[in-house]
Protein backbone atom coordinates (compact mmCIF):
# COMPACT_ATOMS: atom_id res chain seq x y z
CA UNK A 1 0.00 0.00 0.00
CA UNK A 2 1.19 3.52 -0.18
CA UNK A 3 -0.68 6.42 0.71
CA UNK A 4 -0.12 9.92 -0.58
CA UNK A 5 -0.49 13.59 1.36
CA UNK A 6 -1.09 16.75 -0.98
CA UNK A 7 -0.95 20.21 0.07
CA UNK A 8 -0.14 23.71 -0.96
CA UNK A 9 -3.99 24.57 -2.94
CA UNK A 10 -5.59 27.44 -2.04
CA UNK A 11 -7.51 31.12 -3.66
CA UNK A 12 -5.46 32.62 -5.72
CA UNK A 13 -5.78 35.34 -8.27
CA UNK A 14 -5.77 35.47 -12.12
CA UNK A 15 -2.02 35.37 -13.01
CA UNK A 16 -0.96 34.27 -9.42
CA UNK A 17 0.94 31.27 -8.68
CA UNK A 18 0.24 28.57 -6.27
CA UNK A 19 2.94 25.25 -5.53
CA UNK A 20 1.55 22.23 -4.42
CA UNK A 21 3.40 19.13 -2.79
CA UNK A 22 2.39 15.37 -2.53
CA UNK A 23 4.78 13.13 -0.26
CA UNK A 24 4.28 8.77 -0.65
CA UNK A 25 4.87 6.97 2.15
CA UNK A 26 4.84 3.30 2.34
CA UNK A 27 5.61 0.83 -0.04
CA UNK A 28 7.72 2.85 -2.10
CA UNK A 29 9.01 1.51 -5.46
CA UNK A 30 12.68 2.68 -6.74
CA UNK A 31 10.78 3.02 -10.17
CA UNK A 32 7.70 4.86 -10.01
CA UNK A 33 5.89 7.24 -11.85
CA UNK A 34 4.28 10.21 -10.02
CA UNK A 35 2.38 13.64 -10.74
CA UNK A 36 -1.41 15.54 -11.00
CA UNK A 37 -3.97 14.89 -12.54
CA UNK A 38 -7.03 17.81 -12.03
CA UNK A 39 -11.34 17.47 -11.91
CA UNK A 40 -12.63 20.35 -12.72
CA UNK A 41 -16.83 21.19 -12.00
CA UNK A 42 -18.75 19.00 -14.78
CA UNK A 43 -15.65 17.61 -16.49
CA UNK A 44 -13.70 14.17 -16.21
CA UNK A 45 -10.36 13.79 -14.28
CA UNK A 46 -7.44 14.77 -16.75
CA UNK A 47 -3.45 15.06 -16.88
CA UNK A 48 -1.90 17.56 -15.73
CA UNK A 49 1.91 16.77 -15.17
CA UNK A 50 4.04 13.35 -14.70
CA UNK A 51 7.49 12.55 -14.21
CA UNK A 52 9.12 9.40 -13.62
CA UNK A 53 11.67 8.24 -11.10
CA UNK A 54 14.16 8.83 -13.97
CA UNK A 55 13.21 12.54 -14.00
CA UNK A 56 11.34 12.34 -17.55
CA UNK A 57 8.31 14.70 -18.01
CA UNK A 58 5.18 15.26 -19.63
CA UNK A 59 2.67 18.01 -19.20
CA UNK A 60 -0.83 18.62 -20.74
CA UNK A 61 -1.19 21.13 -23.30
CA UNK A 62 -3.29 24.01 -21.27
CA UNK A 63 -0.01 24.19 -18.71
CA UNK A 64 2.41 23.57 -20.28
CA UNK A 65 4.67 26.22 -20.31
CA UNK A 66 2.93 27.74 -16.73
CA UNK A 67 4.04 24.66 -14.96
CA UNK A 68 6.81 22.93 -13.47
CA UNK A 69 7.09 19.39 -12.21
CA UNK A 70 9.69 18.34 -9.79
CA UNK A 71 10.33 15.19 -7.34
CA UNK A 72 12.48 14.37 -4.94
CA UNK A 73 13.09 10.52 -4.72
CA UNK A 74 15.17 10.22 -1.71
CA UNK A 75 11.66 11.96 0.37
CA UNK A 76 8.95 10.22 -2.19
CA UNK A 77 7.80 13.85 -2.75
CA UNK A 78 6.87 15.11 -6.19
CA UNK A 79 5.79 19.37 -6.25
CA UNK A 80 4.07 20.98 -9.35
CA UNK A 81 4.62 24.46 -9.56
CA UNK A 82 1.83 26.13 -11.23
CA UNK A 83 2.34 30.09 -12.46
CA UNK A 84 0.12 32.63 -14.25
CA UNK A 85 -2.83 31.04 -13.23
CA UNK A 86 -6.10 31.25 -14.76
CA UNK A 87 -9.82 30.40 -13.81
CA UNK A 88 -9.79 27.72 -16.21
CA UNK A 89 -7.36 25.98 -13.93
CA UNK A 90 -9.74 25.83 -10.85
CA UNK A 91 -10.48 22.12 -10.02
CA UNK A 92 -9.64 19.92 -6.91
CA UNK A 93 -6.07 18.63 -8.05
CA UNK A 94 -5.11 14.58 -7.35
CA UNK A 95 -1.34 13.11 -6.53
CA UNK A 96 -0.87 10.01 -7.99
CA UNK A 97 1.85 7.14 -7.56
CA UNK A 98 1.94 4.63 -9.99
CA UNK A 99 3.94 1.52 -9.74
CA UNK A 100 3.92 -2.15 -10.84
CA UNK A 101 0.51 -1.72 -12.59
CA UNK A 102 -1.19 -0.21 -9.75
CA UNK A 103 -2.44 3.42 -9.40
CA UNK A 104 -2.59 5.33 -5.53
CA UNK A 105 -4.38 8.47 -5.65
CA UNK A 106 -4.49 11.48 -2.99
CA UNK A 107 -7.09 12.72 -1.20
CA UNK A 108 -7.02 15.87 -3.17
CA UNK A 109 -6.42 19.27 -3.11
CA UNK A 110 -8.82 22.43 -4.34
CA UNK A 111 -7.26 25.03 -6.58
CA UNK A 112 -9.78 28.12 -7.06
CA UNK A 113 -8.10 31.02 -9.24
CA UNK A 114 -11.02 33.34 -8.88
CA UNK A 115 -10.64 37.49 -8.38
Amino acid sequence: QVQLVESGGGLVQPGGSLRLSCVASGSISSINGMGWHRQAPGKERELVASISSGGITNYADSVKGRSTISRDNAKSTVNLQMNSLKPEDTAVYYCYYFSSGQVYWGQGTQITVSS
